[in-house]
């Protein structure tokens, strides 16, 4: 009896240890750096978005807002998902209009947009357009990877990619990795696809 007695002290010991460690972790959560006087004031990133589009009815509809940098999935006249985008930046605008999705390519790889790289696979200029840039003796070109795209004028998709909080792209509407597949699966051939400013 003694044993069990010591025992259940122990644990009760312990247990109100774990308790007073947890509440004074939570007391000292770390709280952001004020900027200084010197220190750049950096913009926040956007949220990726969100998407609540699973098992909900409706007719599905992409809208893109250059200016806010956002799309947003219909199903009916209900919003059922929001994601930041990276459209074209300038000299490369994505071009407002209302278009549908015409192709879609889960896998799809550039066959203009990419990089030259040598045999060994070093990158020996970036960011190219095949088109217009020459490429360097001893390398190939490697496509830009392109996951989830859904053409909806010609060369232009809505495809996973990198999204800064600004237009950046050479005229897609680039959507941050998980969200662009939320996107792709809910989204049909023929959906449409409004771009406004």
């Amino acid at each position: 009896m003694r044993i069990l007695m010591t025992g259940l002290s122990l644990f009760r010991s312990a247990l109100a240890l774990s308790v007073v460690a947890l509440c004074a972790s939570c007391a000292e959560m770390e709280t952001p750096n004020q900027p200084t006087a010197n220190a750049p004031v950096v913009a926040p990133t956007p949220p990726p978005g969100y998407w609540n589009g699973d098992g909900i009815p409706g007719s599905p509809k992409i809208v893109v807002n250059i200016t806010a940098q956002r799309a947003y999935f219909f199903k009916g006249k209900q919003l059922v998902g929001e994601s930041t985008v990276s459209t074209g930046k300038p000299g490369f605008s994505t071009p407002p209009g209302h278009y549908q999705v015409l192709v879609k390519d889960k896998d799809h790889v550039s066959s203009v947009f990419g990089d030259y790289v040598d045999d060994l696979g070093n990158v020996a200029k970036s960011n190219i357009d095949s088109r217009k840039d020459a490429r360097p003796r001893g390398t190939h070109f490697d496509g830009a990877r392109m996951p989830y795209a859904m053409f909806f004028r010609g060369g232009y998709a809505m495809h996973q990619g990198y999204v800064p909080p600004y237009a950046a792209s050479h005229g897609c509407i680039r959507v941050p990795q998980g969200m662009a597949d939320r996107f792709f699966d809910a989204a049909s051939v023929g959906t449409p696809v409004i771009v406004k400013e």
